[in-house]
């Protein structure tokens, strides 16, 4: 349903990005309490923590490339020509 939003500008993309973090977010957050129970350990609590932690991380920095690269393209299109 949001894969439409998954290109455009860095405003849309952003917002697919994070909705797509929340989203897997949300389902770690109902599958891991089984495997925590299940094994009786908090190594699945962990590992999906250390995974969202990189979604987050690797979206933030999805956000500032491409924000970086539209900005560069529009110094470029205000420069005049020669």
């Amino acid at each position: 349903m949001l894969d439409r939003f998954r290109r455009g500008d860095a405003n849309m993309h952003s917002w697919w990005i994070s909705s797509r973090n929340h989203a897997t977010g949300n389902i770690a957050v109902v599958a891991v309490p089984a495997g925590v129970f299940g094994i009786g350990s908090a190594w699945p609590d962990l590992v999906v923590a250390a995974v969202l932690a990189t979604l987050g991380s690797s979206g933030g920095m999805q956000f500032i490339q491409q924000a970086r690269s539209e900005l560069a393209g529009e110094r470029t299109a205000l420069q005049p020509a020669e």
